[in-house]
């Protein structure tokens, strides 16, 4: 019996909560589209320039682009339409 006591409370203080950050950042990535402006885990910004299914051309200065993979943008710094952007991290 310890050990489902145990097992249950690793977890909701474990599993559930890095389940739920995985399930924001795929909803963050499908969301992002052209003109969107984001940071790399890499801490490039830029302004999406191009989307594929795998990767994102982002434009950190002008004329200046850079082609890197979708998973790896982490933050959604501003939306293109002027909405307040929906943090792809609570608490950070």
């Amino acid at each position: 019996m310890p050990f489902v006591l145990m097992f249950v409370i690793f977890y909701f203080l474990l599993i559930r909560p890095q389940q739920k950050r995985a399930r924001e950042q795929r909803e963050m990535l499908a969301r992002l589209k052209k003109g969107d402006v984001v940071v790399t885990s890499g801490g490039i910004i830029g302004t999406i320039h191009a989307l594929t299914d795998a990767e994102i051309v982002l434009e950190v200065a002008d004329r200046m682009k850079v082609r890197v993979l979708r998973a790896q943008v982490n933050l959604y710094a501003a939306a293109a339409d002027g909405a307040t952007p929906v943090p792809a991290e609570k608490g950070k």
